[in-house]
């Protein structure tokens, strides 16, 4: 199922002992197009203070209550590194974030998240093999190649802040982000809501996040390589009706490119039989 990051503004996190607060904003990596941590404004128990959330830690939503249940408790919450939301979240404060929940990186891997499309599965037969290394392990290998990322640019973007972006085709410009479609499932953003309205009166338009090329972040511009009419002619999004697989294989036949969702079948396929990969 796919949620609009506008849908998901002030839904309710809750600990496992009670409520932490409310959804903000929302981070993404700029290279995958995936969420990296939920900005949770915590309200008068910690003074607003806002906290950055990942959704490693995130369990079953109540989509109906506007709810994300999270697998930590407020005194973790209470004592997690305070990181000011308000500056760019450097690679350091994130193993700092990461390392205090327990949690691994989710760089370095071949997935998402780690070697998954999930991030619920990067808890799997997790320990902290960073603090003791073993050469023989690949998972400690793989910790320690992580842990060498730590001077890594900074990827985070602030998902409020991309919303009104130009979008511009081969040929010219197609209109501005409206608003980002996110998989509930593996929390990458799958479409920029394009809305053509400057060019194309009164239509939206799905465009994949992971076709966008260049971004010029000073310039608040993306451009993607495709022509204003193949934009055109692709099928229009409704807001009202929810995006099925039935429309996402429409949109990427309409363009003649491969789903995204073949990819992730392969490799989880790999995953579970390395032997036939």
């Amino acid at each position: 199922m796919l949620r609009t990051v506008k849908h998901m503004e002030d839904y309710v996190i809750s600990a496992t002992d009670g409520n932490i607060g409310h959804v903000k904003d929302v981070y993404f990596d700029d290279e995958t197009w995936c969420i990296r941590y939920l900005v949770v404004d915590t309200g008068t128990w910690l003074s607003s203070r806002k906290v950055l959330i990942s959704p490693i830690s995130i369990g079953q939503a109540n989509w109906a209550d506007k709810q994300l249940p999270v697998s930590i408790t407020k005194a973790q919450v209470e004592n997690s590194p305070d990181i000011n939301t308000q500056i760019p979240v450097s690679r350091q404060q994130e193993i700092r974030l990461l390392k205090y929940y327990g949690y691994p990186y989710y760089w370095g891997g071949y997935g998402m998240w780690g070697d998954s499309v999930y991030p619920n599965l990067m808890l799997t037969g997790y320990v902290d093999l960073v603090s003791r290394p073993n050469d023989e392990d690949p998972q400690a290998v793989k910790a320690v190649k992580a842990e060498q990322h730590q001077d890594d640019d900074t990827h985070l973007r602030s998902c409020q802040a991309v919303i009104d972006y130009r979008i511009h085709a081969s040929d010219g410009d197609i209109g501005h982000i409206e608003d980002l479609l996110i998989d509930e499932e593996t929390w990458a953003i799958r479409y920029l809501i394009v809305n053509t309205s400057n060019w194309w009166l009164g239509h939206q338009v799905l465009i994949p996040a992971d076709w966008i090329g260049d971004v010029s972040w000073p310039d608040a511009k993306a451009s993607v390589k495709l022509t204003r009419q193949a934009v055109k002619d692709a099928p229009p999004y409704n807001p009202l009706m929810a995006v099925d697989r039935k429309t996402e294989i429409s949109i990427y036949n309409h363009y003649g490119r491969p789903g995204y969702w073949l990819d992730e079948e392969q490799h989880e396929t790999a995953k579970s039989h390395p032997s036939t990969a």
